[in-house]
């Protein structure tokens, strides 16, 4: 729509705005300019769902049943591992969700707007659809509108569309459909005013704004569980269900046979405990802890602690490309004189291998680098540069890219503007495309200066296109030459040529005066073009080289033009320099297919451009229906619902939005790319960790099991009691389980594929593994208990209770590793565990030989021969586990 079509649509009079009146009204009907409240979990709530988990339930049955029983020991027991589990976390999920109240803060407090003829200022929430803001530098933008005047405004809108340059806004006409970083016309509520001043009629307020509709977006996004916390429900409903068809097998042949029913009871509490791995929910969580605070010296902070597990799992990375990929921060490239091409990183090696200063450099480089310098309004900051070149400038990145580029190469900002100071300019607006200064010369033009001397210089930078219309004359390396045909001909491929490798080009052209100008803009010398780039981040491209070797697929997704974000996908190895066209996707193809048919495309789709908030949440979501498990990098608050939907959102923490972090499970403290990649190997050690104590513990309750089921079928008493049992669960399970969370990362763990998201924890062996082993100590420690009782011996049930728990320490170290012998990791390397299995060996022969221990564990003190006998056969299930390694090793299978 034309601007006064726009202006009538809502009622409003250019100079005028709206009456108060009708203001009034549209505020009772609209409500205020606000986002929503979003709905915040208490405490209790969190805290309450510390005790849902399957195994947690189960265990505080078995509480309560101890209790009616009146066995206080265990029920407290059991209730202080629930306790520790339910604490560790409460404290980790306690920090409630803030995404939308980071939304909120977005908002502007006080706007000058013009109404019923007066321009005054109101607050922020009681704009009005129709109202006149006016936008000026430095503003935050109060609600979405429609540019109806400007002057030089320029509007950053990197959080919101991921475009890493400010947008000039200008009053035009647009396609129906145009992308949303494509709408010149149009101002967005949270962007931020960078340059200019403007005016826009309000088309949106509140929810109903572009912000609102990610407010709105955010909210609705349900974060799905972690494939661990997954896999251990679907582990805890089948230890349930074991657990229970085990209890009514056992109480009812007990029943049949005419066994006291209190001994049933206990026989099936007993057998109950047994099957539980008390300290698989502590386990679990407090490696997951050890592993955030590992991730977090690597500056990785874990807000959502089965996020640390789940990077180790994810399949696909969906990463932004503004500030993540690359630096947000536009750079020099490459510089095109009439003579030639020349590259930035070559120049700056030629100019500190040479003497300092524009004296080094081509005379032909020192008009195209002092126009870059003084031709803007932005400022080289003091103090910085020096030896290590690295020089920074505030102000518009592409104006502050090429006063950085010239003092890297020699070139002053302060120094120029002494011997050329701005005494007149003509700004840069949309229409022209160029912006110029005039300058009086009061010294010695820098180096060998080509151009002849002058009282006056004027530089002009700008479009290629647009600078050739005001040019009369080239710099060649014969000094000037008429700018023939043959000439701009040569000019514009030059263009294209830097154009192609999808950088930003710039003109610079000049004109030495004698006199002061009528006209600034005419009969201008053109002297090169400057190629601009957002360049990659230090690491990127061996990380994105690490993910493909570690089965991940990268897949950048953008706001940015769809050729450049081909060309920097194929620079980094996002996607092959071969790949066909398919590999790419545009945001309005995106609108035009039905879900499976862009579900159809994922497959071969690397990079995604001209795509919109609501675009990244639906590739998320069709990538997870095709039983991807995808992870999210962003720094924007365009992110922000993507960031919240997929399994792990990863936000940038230096440049990235408080709305980013918020919705994120995890936050890179140095915005690096690479530092992703070290979490992805923290993960997968951390999931390996996690299923070695599974293999562990679960075996070992196995053995635990085997005794009760069969020894009663052998005409035995209880082989164990229930107390014994929940004490081998609690030392095993505890401090030697625990010290396998901090094991080191196996051998390769990154040049394998991630495993599936739906895989179980029993896969690759482990079950098989459990069953095995839990047979072989169960039936050891049934078979000298069962030899021990025939013969009369007091200490049989002692020797089972020993020997379980020996053989389970055998046990902890071997599976150390799913490959590796101990013998080749040496027992210093995990000291951890080392003393763990020490102490647990010094508790156990505690209870075995301290009086007061043994009136509670109904135990008997054994001789030497005794206790040497229960060594030696719980080193079998070491030795055993060893020859399995082996063969492991031998046949080449990966665990």
């Amino acid at each position: 729509m034309e601007a006064d079509e726009v202006l009538g649509f809502f009622g409003s009079i250019a100079g005028f705005g709206l009456d108060e009146t009708l203001a009034a009204e549209r505020l009772e009907r609209h409500g205020p300019n606000a986002l929503a409240d979003a709905e915040v979990t208490s405490p209790w709530r969190i805290l309450a769902g510390q005790f849902t988990d399957t195994l947690v339930v189960l265990l505080l049955a078995a509480a309560a049943v101890s209790l009616v029983l009146g066995e206080r020991i265990e029920a407290v027991a059991i209730l202080v591992i629930v306790v520790l589990n339910a604490t560790l976390g409460f404290a980790q999920e306690y920090r409630a969700e803030r995404a939308v109240a980071a939304l909120r803060e977005l908002a502007v407090p006080v706007v000058r707007v013009r109404r019923s003829g007066q321009t005054r200022e109101l607050p922020a929430s009681l704009l009005v659809p129709g109202d006149l803001a006016l936008l000026e530098a430095g503003n935050l933008v109060p609600a979405d509108g429609r540019v109806i005047e400007g002057a030089s405004l320029q509007i950053q809108e990197a959080a919101l569309t991921g475009e890493s340059l400010p947008v000039v806004k200008t009053d035009c006409t647009l396609e129906a459909g145009a992308a949303l970083a494509e709408r010149v016309n149009m101002a967005y509520l949270g962007t931020a005013v960078s340059a200019g001043r403007g005016v826009m009629v309000v088309t949106a307020t509140g929810m109903h704004s572009e912000l609102g509709r990610l407010a709105g977006a955010l909210q609705q996004a349900v974060r799905p569980s972690t494939p661990l916390q997954r896999r251990l429900a679907r582990l805890g409903r089948s230890l349930t269900l074991a657990a229970l068809v085990l209890v009514a097998v056992v109480y009812g042949l007990g029943l049949l046979r005419g066994d006291d029913p209190r001994t049933l009871l206990l026989t099936a509490l007993a057998l109950a405990v047994a099957v539980v791995p008390e300290g698989l929910p502590a386990m679990a969580t407090i490696t997951l802890a050890l592993g955030a605070r590992r991730m977090l010296r690597r500056r990785a902070l874990i807000r959502k602690l089965p996020a640390v597990e789940t990077l180790g799992s994810v399949t696909v990375i969906c990463s932004d490309k503004t500030g993540t990929l690359t630096q947000n921060r536009m750079t020099v490239s490459a510089l095109d004189l009439a003579d030639g091409h020349l590259e930035m990183e070559d120049l700056r090696k030629r100019r500190w291998s040479g003497a300092p200063g524009a004296a080094a450099l081509p005379a032909a480089l020192l008009p195209v680098l002092t126009g870059g310098a003084l031709c803007s309004d932005a400022e080289l900051m003091l103090e910085s540069g020096g030896a290590s070149g690295e020089w920074q400038a505030v102000g518009e990145p592409t104006e502050a890219a090429l006063v950085v580029a010239a003092a890297r190469l020699g070139l002053d900002q302060a120094a120029l503007r002494d011997t050329l100071p701005r005494v007149a300019e003509r700004p840069f607006d949309a229409g022209r495309r160029r912006m110029t200064t005039l300058h009086q010369v009061r010294g010695s033009l820098p180096g060998d200066w080509p151009l002849p001397a002058a009282p006056y210089l004027t530089l002009t930078k700008g479009a290629a296109d647009s600078l050739l219309t005001v040019c009369t004359r080239v710099l060649s390396g014969n000094g000037v030459e008429p700018l023939t045909a043959a000439w701009q001909t040569r000019i514009l491929a030059m263009h294209d040529r830097l154009a192609a490798r999808q950088m930003r080009v710039l003109g610079v052209a000049c004109r030495p005066l004698d006199v002061w100008p009528e006209e600034l803009e005419s009969d201008l010398t053109f002297v090169g073009l400057f190629g601009l780039i957002d360049p990659p981040r230090p690491g990127v491209r061996e990380a994105i080289a690490t993910c493909v070797q570690a089965g991940i697929r990268p897949v950048m997704i953008t706001g940015d033009h769809p050729l450049t974000a081909l060309e920097i996908a194929r620079d980094l190895g996002i996607v092959r320099r071969d790949a066909p066209e398919g590999s790419l996707l545009v945001g309005s193809v995106i609108d035009d297919l039905e879900p499976a048919d862009l579900a159809a495309r994922l497959g071969s789709v690397s990079v995604y451009a001209r795509v919109s908030p609501h675009h990244k949440t639906r590739i998320v979501r069709a990538l997870q229906a095709r039983g991807e498990l995808v992870a999210m990098t962003g720094d924007g608050v365009n992110d922000a619902p993507a960031l919240k939907q997929a399994d792990i959102g990863v936000a940038m923490g230096v440049g990235g939005t408080d709305v980013a972090k918020e919705a994120a499970s995890m936050v890179l403290l140095d915005d690096n790319f690479s530092t992703i990649v070290q979490a992805v190997k923290e993960g997968r050690v951390i999931f390996d960790n996690i299923r070695k104590f599974v293999k562990f513990a679960l075996a070992g309750n196995l053995a635990e099991i085997w005794p009760l089921l069969v020894g009663p079928l052998l005409g035995m008493p209880l082989p164990l009691l229930p107390l014994q049992i929940l004490w081998i669960n609690l030392l095993t399970d505890g401090l030697p389980g625990l010290a396998l969370g901090t094991e080191r990362a196996e051998t390769g763990i990154m040049r394998r594929a991630p495993l599936a998201p739906d895989a179980s924890l029993f896969g690759g062996g482990v079950g098989r593994h459990i069953v095995w082993v839990g047979l072989l100590i169960g039936s050891l420690s049934l078979g000298v208990g069962h030899v021990y009782w025939r013969a009369g011996l007091d200490t049989w049930q002692t020797m089972v209770f020993t020997t379980l728990t020996f053989s389970q320490m055998a046990h902890v170290l071997a599976v150390r590793s799913s490959r590796e012998s101990l013998f080749r990791q040496g027992l210093g390397s995990n000291m951890a565990l080392t003393g763990a299995v020490m102490l647990t060996v010094a508790l156990q022969l505690a209870v075995t030989y301290l009086p007061p221990l043994q009136a509670v564990f109904h135990t008997r003190p054994l001789a030497a021969p005794d206790l040497g006998l229960a060594v030696l056969l719980s080193s079998v299930a070491f030795w055993a586990v060893e020859l399995e390694k082996w063969l492991i090793r031998r046949r080449g299978v990966r665990a």
